[in-house]
């Protein structure tokens, strides 16, 4: 018997695959990706360099073909699996059964060009069982699907590489921009938008503690009615105005009115005017796909997206579930078996509808490749049975799969609600109306397995009941408590991830194996940070969603996106080609249609776009009918009020919803507070002031020198230099202020070079200065007593890099697989976690005093898996892991 190579895409993977093939198998990983467009300029092959498509990567005028490359991570890999090919009779090619899964197949084909025969290899879980069927049940690459993958790979390629540079030059330098994340970015600023405009109202009613006269348990009821007429509630306000909609018929109480209510009814007899009851039957929810995974994941073990796909990544690939990236809903034969044969055992045979279930995806552009997400093998394992070979998190995460999966295959939940309506008469003469409503559960059905947003589903039983006493119509009761009750509308709640994937979801914009990644990209961006489970927008999300709707609103069109992935699954099964496709994107519509093109929207005069219009933000008028602005420059957002130059730098944890006129105003005043006159330069008799900015105090000598318009004139910047980590600004003085002004300083002649040496303070610290050389100093004290001398003993030591270890603010623990210790540290960018191999940064406004163990793997994992993702490089960025 031949040897056969099988090639699969992780090291973990390769480990559980390997244990169910015999001695005459040798699996490997290709570790992701071997083969992608260039990166950088230094991938581009030395002959295709003067090519204008290069940069792209992509050659447009000649059937979109892209340029693929090795990187030079993967080029070790590759000369691996080389070695490995060279010794075997036979190729597995044996990735994920999906588009990404054919396209890394069909580049390792390409790559090894095997003069062995070549076998895919799928399944969709890893079981002896499922992997011994694939051995025997081998296909062809499919085309069609490369084909797709390569199209989707093209089009976000051309979208970045030709938007980005647009934000660049009009917003600021290092955004990016990308087909599905602009659009997500979108729908967060939209959602902050309707939450700056959203005014509140202020609406009240009275709850009432009622109890039968002839006996029985107290119940509440909210009064609904007065005179015929309903009580306003909150929809019956608009919420841009706050005020009653038109045409609302409705009674609006205030505190003055219920409260004389609350006396009006003190006396009175409560009867009860009508009772309802209805049966209800509750149907189980469908087995989990990608996204509605993510999104209960979110809700009930509060996992980000990105660790809910990490942790399910490892359960696929060690054998626990199956295939964790599919929006099939479908269940095989196999596992509705293994479901309905563990319902009756563990609840009864009570529990099992007479019928197997079988869902259908509500989704048209839905692949349905896959089956759903469960427990993987023939018979399932309980939770309790894995819970020694799991982490806390992947046994948590195996649990939520193993009780949908068993709830879906379970009976209704069954029971009764009953609603009743009451009245009262008022002193004088006004029929007051209240509601009670209760519910009971009559069999719960596949509640007893499983409670959609509950941890505990016995337990949570009880409280999806609401039992109200035995009623019937004329029945007298007696007021217990009448409370006046206040309320306020609320503005929009924010996204989180959870509800930004459905609505991701509901819009058919994306796949579900791909939110995790793009919910990730708008944070690492900077265009969105978590405030809890809260996702809201940066300012420079809105300058950049303002940019796109206005001048590019095609490409950021909800619909448009849309169709987008259904194009793509026509091209996957073959009812369209993937060259025209691009063409008509990328150069527009022939004939009258005429639609524009991708180049044609860049191209048509963005350069007069208007850079301060797209990056300013109107937050309203002041009383005195200046306009109050928040602009984005190329450092940050700050604070305008018209008629004024002067502007105040925005904190990066203020939400914009949060920044209302007066609390603008607020902050302007304060900013404008800040400056603190120390004395007066001696020779020149300029004011020097101690201040506060972007970067840290600071001291400025003089004012801005500036044009009749108020802008300060080239040239005309005051002098201004940091505060030492040594100083305070709260103790600074005139004669400190004057000797941070002083620098930089000259200590002397190289008598060797004949340069000038001067010790200055820069933007990476003290350092000293020698015509184009320079070398760091250990503190600032150095640069007012280091001589010539020791100048010159630092210049001949060998050149060090600016960046030196920081610092640790405090060891968290060790980490649970390496051993190593894990720190947090401060950094250039903020405080970072670190386990000495991988830097992980804190999001934007996580407290780093509350951070613990959990939370810290959590961000290395995410860190780590993002390199991995890139093929091993950093990612480059001021705060990679925000």
């Amino acid at each position: 018997m031949g040897r056969a190579l099988v090639i699969v895409e992780s090291p973990a993977k390769a480990r559980t695959i390997s244990k169910y093939l015999g001695a005459g198998f040798e699996v490997e990983s290709s570790i992701g990706h071997v083969r992608d467009l260039p990166s950088t300029a230094a991938e581009i092959p030395a002959k295709h360099k003067k090519e204008p498509w290069a940069r792209i990567g992509v050659d447009v005028d000649r059937g979109f073909k892209p340029l693929y490359v090795v990187p030079p991570t993967k080029k070790t890999q590759v000369a691996k699996l080389k070695k490995a090919l060279a010794k075997a009779d036979e190729l597995y090619l044996a990735t994920d059964e999906d588009r990404e899964g054919e396209a890394i197949a069909w580049h390792l084909y390409e790559v090894l060009r095997p003069k062995v025969p070549v076998k895919r290899m799928v399944f969709g879980e890893i079981t002896q069982s499922a992997i011994a069927q694939a051995v025997t049940n081998t296909r062809a690459i499919d085309q069609r699907l490369v084909s797709a993958q390569e199209a989707r790979r093209v089009l976000d390629r051309l979208y970045g590489y030709e938007v980005s540079p647009v934000l660049w030059k009009k917003v600021r330098p290092k955004l990016s921009a990308g087909r599905v994340q602009s659009v997500a970015t979108r729908l967060v600023v939209e959602r902050e938008r309707a939450r700056m405009a959203f005014r509140s109202a202020r609406y009240w009613d009275l709850a009432a503690r009622l109890e039968p006269t002839t006996g029985g348990r107290v119940f509440d009821a909210r009064m609904v009615e007065l005179a015929g007429r309903r009580i306003a509630s909150g929809r019956d306000f608009d919420d841009a105005t706050g005020q009653l909609r038109p045409g609302a018929e409705v009674v609006v109480l205030d505190e003055a009115a219920a409260g004389e209510l609350e006396a009006a009814l003190g006396a009175s007899v409560f009867e009860v005017s009508q009772v309802t009851d209805k049966p209800y039957t509750r149907r189980p929810y469908p087995p989990f796909i990608t996204s509605t995974l993510q999104q209960e994941a979110g809700r009930k073990l509060r996992f980000t997206a990105q660790r809910t796909m990490r942790v399910a990544q490892g359960l696929y690939e060690n054998g626990y579930i199956t295939y964790m990236r599919t929006d099939s809903v479908q269940l095989s034969a196999q596992a509705i078996e293994a479901a309905r044969s563990m319902i009756e055992d563990l609840y009864g045979s009570e529990y099992l509808p007479a019928k197997t279930r079988t869902f259908s995806s509500k989704s048209k552009t839905a692949q349905e490749a896959h089956e759903a997400i469960r427990p993987a093998g023939q018979r399932f394992r309980k939770p309790v049975d894995v819970s020694a070979e799991l982490d806390a998190d992947a046994l948590r995460l195996y649990e939520l799969i193993w009780k949908r999966t068993m709830a879906c295959q379970m009976r209704d939940a069954e029971g009764t609600t009953t609603s009743v309506k009451i009245e009262a008469a008022t002193a004088d003469g006004r029929i007051a109306g209240f509601a009670a409503s209760g519910k009971v559960i009559r069999f719960p059905g596949f509640l007893r397995a499983y409670v959609e947003g509950s941890d505990d589903p016995e337990a949570e039983l009880e409280d999806q009941e609401k039992v109200l006493p035995a009623l019937a119509e004329k029945d007298r009761l007696t007021s217990v408590e009448l409370t006046p009750s206040d309320h306020q509308t609320q503005p929009p709640a924010r996204f989180t991830e959870a509800t930004l994937v459905r609505e991701l979801e509901e819009r058919e914009i994306g796949r579900p194996s791909t939110y995790a990644s793009i919910l990730q990209t708008i944070q690492d961006r900077g265009y969105v940070w978590n405030r809890g489970s809260a996702l809201i927008p940066t300012f420079t999300a809105f300058a950049v969603t303002q940019l796109l709707e206005n001048h590019l609103s095609a490409i950021v069109d909800f619909d448009f996106t849309a169709r987008m992935e259904g194009d793509l699954d026509q091209i996957a099964n073959g009812e369209r080609e993937a060259e025209p496709w691009l063409a008509r994107f990328y150069f527009g519509s022939d004939g009258d249609s005429g639609d524009p093109g991708l180049k044609e929207l860049i191209g048509s005069g963005w350069e007069a776009i208007d850079a301060r219009q797209v990056c300013t933000i109107a937050l309203g008028e002041d009383e005195g009918g200046r306009e109050v602005v928040v602009r984005v420059g190329r450092y940050g957002p700050y604070l305008q009020v018209a008629g004024s130059e002067s502007r105040v730098t925005i904190r990066d944890d203020i939400p914009p919803d949060e920044l209302t006129i007066p609390a603008a105003l607020e902050l302007f005043e304060q900013g404008q507070g800040e400056d603190r006159v120390l004395g007066n330069e001696p020779s020149t008799g300029a004011p020097v002031y101690a201040k506060t900015g972007r970067f840290g105090d600071y001291v400025q000598l003089g004012d801005p020198v500036t044009d009749a318009a108020g802008k300060t004139k080239r040239g005309g910047k005051p002098k201004m230099a940091s505060l030492w980590p040594s100083m305070s600004r709260d103790t600074l003085d005139l004669e400190q202020a004057l000797k941070l002004l002083s620098y930089p300083r000259e200590i002397g002649v190289d008598p060797e070079t004949g340069e000038t040496i001067t010790a200055q303070d820069g933007r990476f610290g003290p350092y000293l200065k020698r015509g184009t050389d320079s070398r760091s100093l250990a503190s600032h004290e150095e640069l007012e007593t280091i001589t010539l001398e020791q100048a010159l003993e630092v210049f001949k030591q060998p050149k060090k890099g600016r960046r030196t270890s920081s610092a640790a603010l405090r060891e968290i623990g060790a980490h649970p697989e390496s051993g190593s210790p894990i720190s947090l540290r401060e950094g250039r960018f903020g405080p970072y976690v670190t386990d000495g191999t991988v830097n992980a940064s804190l999001p934007k406004g996580r407290d780093p005093a509350t951070l613990g163990l959990e939370q810290a793997l959590e961000l290395l994992a995410q860190r780590a898996q993002k390199i991995k993702d890139q093929g091993g490089k950093p990612v480059r960025g001021r705060r990679a892991s925000r």
